[in-house]
């Protein structure tokens, strides 16, 4: 960020690159003071918008060139439709500006986290005789492979005062924009499984499965 500068400040540099001579006169309380001051509230504005611009060559805070990020990152696409707030295309912006591949679990919960999703992972393994004990899941082979994502049931992005604009709705909902990006950028050898609840752990009775494709609450199909 730049420094913030008043019409006072830029009137004292304009002077000083005033030729010299008896003419041009320094300092203040002089008719050509006055004058020169009342150009000066135009820098200020300059100066201000170049700060801003600052903050908008940063996807994940940009406002007034928000269209023109969504254009370079081709949104909104087949996973993110189109959005009805601002703070929700800023996400998607930021989300799909910072997917640039990974494997990692931080990874996917960062990605999660860029679409204001805040999510846990947890991993799976074969049931094995000798290490896996009585009352354990009989996971077959394909659970190495599994890969699950407990989110809660539904996240909120509420109206923000100097961030939302007039028009937009109160409140929006939805865990369609997490099922997608977790499925697009997932590794295409791995199974991701979704269960939306307010827990952090994985409870093996109750899921949602297939992307949402099935109910909430469905049992877990067997391995």
């Amino acid at each position: 960020m730049l420094p913030t500068y008043t019409a006072s400040d830029f009137l004292w540099q304009f002077q000083r690159l005033l030729p010299r001579g008896r003419v041009w006169q320094r300092g203040w309380g002089t008719f050509q003071a006055a004058a020169l001051l009342t150009l000066m509230p135009t820098w200020v504005r300059l100066h201000g918008r170049l700060n801003a611009l600052i903050a908008e060559t940063f996807p994940c805070s940009t406002f007034e060139l928000l269209p023109e990020w969504e254009a370079s990152l081709g949104l909104p696409d087949a996973c993110i439709g189109a959005l009805d707030t601002i703070q929700q295309r800023q996400a998607a912006v930021c989300a799909k500006f910072c997917a640039r591949g990974g494997q990692s679990e931080q990874y996917f919960i960062d990605l999660a986290a860029a679409a204001g999703f805040d999510i846990y992972i947890v991993t799976f393994s074969p049931f094995r005789v000798g290490i896996n004990s009585v009352g354990q899941p009989l996971n077959g082979e394909d659970w190495a492979f599994t890969w699950g994502i407990i989110a809660p049931p539904t996240t909120v992005t509420y109206f923000r005062t100097g961030l939302s604009t007039a028009g937009e709705p109160l409140a929006t909902w939805g865990n369609k924009t997490l099922i997608c990006l977790i499925e697009r950028y997932a590794p295409a050898h791995t199974i991701p499984v979704f269960r939306f609840t307010t827990e952090s752990t994985w409870d093996f009775g109750e899921s949602i499965w297939d992307a949402g494709e099935s109910e909430p609450w469905d049992p877990l199909p067997a391995p």
